[in-house]
């Protein structure tokens, strides 16, 4: 696996918008605020101001921000401004080469997951799943990323929510993010390799039903049941009714029976996904979870 390098202050960060537009002008200054309280000196992507449709500009807008910072042996990260929709199409253009000859943290999460799964794939990067750059950056959440990013301490922990549903101990490299992109990326060149790895799902706007569709195609394909353990994230807007009253199924038991059926330690309420305070994650490296003690630990390299 190779490391992106870590980012103390003065390194150098490359804001890009590789998915969805920035349709409000703070996002852009909070962007460039927190790469400040983090000490990092901001380089943007040229076109993150451009908008077609739900898109960030053109794909070769997008695609030419991403490369033009892939290329760039100053940069030493790209985060990304925010998710949305967009990334998946650009994964033909990246310039993998580069990014193998020189390393760069990639941040983010969302949309974001389809670049994670890329340059897992193509390059054995790792990556981090975490904060947009547009996002609040609440105490919790920033501890977090800059464990993350400089490696120096272990990023995730326990949290108050999170719950056991299968127990045990897991040991694998850290591998997941968005559930919708992980299906939609499934029989594709990107779909990323699940055996032995600790899968963290989250995902946002799809109803208890539609989750468990998702969950069922990775169960149907194998891919779920070779996974060394699983570790649900939130699952945000999901419309959920009271199952008692016939509205839906509750998602709690849609995300049990996922993990009773691949049968490995499994736990829920990791604080991963489409909230203020999360985890920053790093794919790619080791970790262990134990799902009794509801703890996930990242083995820093």
């Amino acid at each position: 696996m190779l490391l992106y390098p870590t980012l103390g202050s003065g390194a150098r960060v490359a804001l890009v918008a590789p998915a969805g537009p920035i349709r409000i002008p703070h996002d852009l200054d909070r962007a460039r605020r927190n790469a400040k309280t983090l000490g990092w000196d901001v380089v943007q992507g040229e076109n993150v101001r451009e908008k077609e449709g739900y898109l960030a500009g053109s794909d070769e807008e997008r695609l030419s921000d991403l490369n033009t910072a892939i290329r760039d042996d100053s940069i030493d990260a790209i985060w990304c401004l925010r998710g949305g929709y967009g990334a998946m199409r650009l994964l033909g253009g990246l310039d993998y080469d580069a990014l193998m000859r020189r390393p760069k943290a990639i941040i983010g999460y969302s949309d974001i997951t389809a670049l994670h799964c890329a340059v897992q794939v193509r390059c054995g990067l790792a990556s981090i799943h975490g904060p947009t750059a547009r996002s609040a950056l609440p105490a919790f959440t920033e501890r977090s990323l800059r464990h993350a990013v400089l490696r120096d301490a272990d990023c995730c922990g326990t949290a108050e929510s999170m719950r056991t549903l299968v127990g045990g101990t897991a040991r694998g490299r850290l591998l997941g993010g968005n559930l919708a992109l992980l299906a939609a990326l499934h029989g594709t060149p990107y779909e990323p390799d699940y055996s032995g790895a600790i899968l963290v799902l989250e995902d946002v706007n799809e109803e208890p039903y539609r989750i468990e569709r998702l969950l069922l195609q990775l169960r149907l394909s194998g891919a779920l049941q070779r996974c060394a353990g699983i570790a649900f994230g939130s699952f945000t807007n999901t419309g959920e009714k009271d199952a008692t009253l016939g509205g839906t199924r509750a998602l709690g038991a849609v995300l049990e029976e996922a993990a009773r059926a691949a049968n490995v330690p499994s736990v829920t309420g990791v604080p991963v996904g489409h909230i203020d305070e999360q985890w920053s994650i790093p794919f790619g490296l080791e970790a262990e979870l134990d799902a009794d003690a509801r703890r996930l630990t990242v083995h820093m390299p």
